[in-house]
């Protein structure tokens, strides 16, 4: 029997505050061993301006920091290189298309593990206003308001 279990390693808290998540996608990554052994380590992984850019017909991650693995014999590999993501073709088109429309772009959200391999979940998503955004703050406090409301009416 196969284990189909996911354990997420880092989730991009970021990324729902800043954007409007149109779509996602479920994407292998092209990792090397000893940044294999730091995400199952539970070592730092960071978002902070990680972006996914589409050149002749790949995917490609930049910017996601992986902690190098302090037990490796090798030459840890940089931290931030830019790393290959493993799609469909026909995904790779449909996001090309997408991201050419003006205002979208392509962020991770998570990176976990599934079935022993390493994945990432990419966003297409459309950058919020600041307008946008105060909007939302204020409807959930609006929201948070009545519920305390209600609360102390009982």
């Amino acid at each position: 029997m196969k284990k189909t279990e996911e354990f997420t390693v880092a989730f991009n808290k970021e990324a729902k505050a800043e954007y409007e998540i149109i779509e996602t996608y479920e994407a292998g990554i092209v990792l090397e061993g000893s940044e294999v052994k730091a995400l199952r380590n539970k070592q730092t992984v960071s978002f902070k301006d990680s972006f996914v850019r589409i050149e002749n017909g790949e995917a490609w991650l930049y910017n996601l920091y992986i902690a190098p693995y302090r037990y490796a014999t090798l030459k840890p590999p940089d931290p931030l290189r830019k790393r290959k993501l493993l799609l469909h073709k026909r995904e790779i088109l449909r996001l090309l298309g997408k991201v050419q429309q003006k205002g979208f772009t392509i962020i991770p959200l998570r990176v976990y593990f599934k079935n022993g391999k390493v994945k990432v979940e990419i966003a297409l998503a459309k950058g919020k206003k600041i307008h946008d955004r105060r909007e939302e703050l204020r409807e959930r406090d609006i929201k948070r308001q009545m519920e305390r409301d209600l609360k102390n009416w009982r």
